[in-house]
């Protein structure tokens, strides 16, 4: 089964995913469409990262079905798995570098996971995506532990664009910025969905992404997908935990 342009790019069909006698979630259906920014939110511990983590197969699921590309990746193969997971690209949460790489293998380490290549090509790469979110070539050489929070997110969004994705998945991108980076991280985010054409799920609890950067949101509670629309619409629901977020004392630059 192939992908068409009128497809979701990832479609999640009556997920359940729980730990021992616990449901994390349950039912849980989704559509992310092509080329859109979607931004997902939920009460800490509703399970967004358990989400994302288990859309990319890093958690493993009780039931249902996930097809990204219009492969159902119940049923594909090792090699069908390796070719779809070679076409997104992840930012985990707090950037998830590995601390004993430079910031150089560390945007390296994907693609020597998946591709053959020369060091000389390595090496373009990753000064290459470096220069594409906004980071100079000397800091190639840096370690995680010498740089700021701010570079560390732009380092991980680096990685995550190494091997030319068409999806990236965002997990907090802007936790832990001060406003003003997590502005500019925003805009970078818009600007290389724009050029490059890709989809973003960007997990997040920032009001001002949500509300900046996402064509539309997703609303995570009670185990399911309870609402997904546009921030209008989020405005609009009656339902109580949309009313106290959306709504609530630090929504005022939301809804003024």
């Amino acid at each position: 089964m192939t992908d068409t342009i009128n497809d979701p790019i990832i479609r999640v069909r009556d997920l359940t995913v729980g730990f021992e006698d616990r449901l994390i979630l349950e039912n849980l259906n989704l559509d992310v469409k092509r080329g859109e920014i979607l931004g997902f939110v939920g009460a800490s511990g509703a399970g967004k990262s358990v989400l994302t983590r288990t859309i990319i197969g890093l958690m493993p699921k009780r039931s249902g079905t996930i097809e990204v590309f219009g492969v159902n990746m119940n049923e594909a193969s090792e090699e069908q798995r390796r070719a779809v997971e070679r076409r997104w690209g992840v930012l985990f949460q707090h950037g998830a570098l590995f601390s004993s790489l430079s910031v150089r293998q560390n945007i390296q380490f994907p693609v020597r996971e998946f591709m053959k290549v020369s060091e000389r090509l390595l090496d373009e790469i990753a000064i290459a995506k470096l220069a594409m979110v906004g980071l100079k070539p000397e800091v190639a050489d840096r370690f995680p532990s010498e740089l700021s929070g701010g570079m560390i997110k732009r380092v991980a969004l680096a990685r995550a664009l190494a091997l030319d994705p068409e999806i990236v998945f965002l997990d907090e991108p802007t936790s832990g910025l001060d406003p003003i980076s997590a502005g500019d991280f925003d805009e970078l985010v818009m600007t290389l969905q724009r050029t490059l054409g890709l989809t973003v799920f960007m997990v997040t609890h920032d009001l001002d992404s949500l509300k900046t950067a996402c064509n539309r949101i997703a609303v995570l509670g009670e185990r399911k997908v309870l609402l997904v629309g546009t921030m209008n619409d989020m405005l609009a629901s009656q339902h109580s935990w949309l009313q106290a977020y959306f709504h609530g004392k630090r929504a005022r630059a939301v809804v003024a």
